[in-house]
This record gives C-alpha cells, structure tokens and sequence, in this order.
C-alpha cells in the first residue's frame, strides 16, 4: 500500500515537474515571438548632387531657293557652311570621335490653290551636326561662337543640348549606405521615445533611384547639374 502510495506521489511530481518545465519553455518561446514581433520600419533617405559626364548638341542648317536649277549652288553652299561650323567645333577642342556630320538633304515644297494649281515652291538641302562629347561645360561657349555665324546670314537652328549622368553604378554603394545610416538614426529616435533598444536589420527595400534637373522636381536633360535620390525602407527589431 505504502509503495503505492509512494509511487502516486513520485509520479505526480514527476508530472509537476514535467508540466512547469513546459510552461518555461512555451512562456519563454512567447516572450522571445513577442520580442521578435517588436520592430519599426523607417525610412532612410539619401540624397547627393551630381554633375553630367555626357552631353548631346545637335544644331540643323539649311538653304532655299524657288528655283531647282540653284540645287548645285545650294549643295556647295551648304558643305562650306557645314566646314565652317566643324571647324568652329574643332577650335573649341572638340574632335572628329566626338563629332557626328549627317547627309545633306534635299527637301522639296509646292504650295497650291484652291484649284490645286501650283502657284510657289521651294527646294532646301538641309544638313545636320551632332556633338557627343564629355566636356559638358564647353557646349555652351560653342554654342555661343556658332550663333554668331547667323549674323553671316546663315540659316541655323541651334538645338538645346542635353545633359546626362551616366555613372550611377560608382555612387549607389556610398548612398545605400547614407540612406541606411539615416534611417538607422530615425530608428533610435522612436526607440528612445518608446524606451527600448534597436537590434538588427530585419528586412530591407531599396527604392529606386531617381536622377533630376537641380531645381525641378521631374526631368533631367537640361541641366548640368543633377539631384540624386534614394528612399530605403528597413525594419530593425526592437528589444527590451
């Protein structure tokens, strides 16, 4: 009877035991989800101001007569013309890699009456000039001497040049890591009000990277100078 009873009571215990070591470990594995469940997403953003490393010109010129007899004397007007203007460029220190000459053109215009009838025309040879070219600061003063070849009664239109900044790739590792600092900051500061601790990073997302004119909020191929911009979303977990 007494090893009976023995035997209850050591199983009981047993049971005790075996039940309060669970309740630990399922109290404990809930304080540690609860822990886990206590994060704070931020934003981090970075911003850095960039100059163009490319720079597109394109300028047209063209000559007109009503008579198509003056087509050969418009064709050797217009190849001095587009001499001229190369060599302008290449006193400016731009070189035939960065210089693109188009075909001259030939365009023809017959305007009409009511009754259909041919009444005018015109016949243009138009030519184009292209200008790739990494010295972006020096398309405006070539620009400029060009322009002045119009007071020599030339037929011009001088295209706004275009600016681009090709070199993302260099700057994004350096503005991850300004984004990611700035928003490691903003979480401090929520944690220092909440009155805990910030842990590690529990997710990332980085946005995309926008490049702008400086000064516009969209677009970004007229001016040399550009704005850079990332906005990164981290959550960091918080401890107690």
């Amino acid at each position: 009877m007494k090893n009976n009873l023995l035997s209850i009571v050591l199983g009981g215990l047993l049971i005790a035991l075996g039940l309060g070591s669970c309740g630990y470990f399922i109290g404990q594995t809930m304080f540690n989800a609860k822990v886990a469940m206590n994060i704070a997403e931020v934003r981090g953003l970075a911003e850095q101001r960039v100059e163009s490393d490319i720079a597109n010109w394109q300028l047209s010129f063209s000559n007109r007569s009503k008579s198509k007899q003056d087509i050969p004397a418009l064709y050797q007007l217009a190849e001095q013309q587009q001499q001229e203007i190369i060599s302008i460029l290449k006193a400016n220190g731009f070189t035939d890699d960065e210089i693109e000459v188009g075909l001259i053109d030939y365009n023809y215009y017959e305007y009409r009456d009511e009754n259909q009838t041919v009444v005018d025309q015109d016949h243009e040879l138009e030519g184009t000039i292209s200008l790739e070219t990494t010295k972006v600061r020096d398309v405006a003063t070539v620009r400029g001497e060009v322009n002045k070849l119009v007071a020599k009664g030339y037929n011009i239109v001088n295209h706004s040049p275009t600016y681009r900044f090709t070199k993302l790739n260099e700057i994004k590792p350096d503005m991850l890591k300004v984004a990611t600092t700035n928003a490691r900051i903003a979480a401090n500061e929520f944690a220092e009000n909440a009155g805990v601790s910030v842990g590690g990073i529990r997710s990332a997302r980085q946005g995309n990277f926008s490049i702008t004119d400086v000064g516009e909020e969209y677009g970004d191929r007229y001016k040399i100078e550009k704005d850079v911009r990332v906005v990164t979303r981290i959550e960091f977990y918080l401890t107690e």
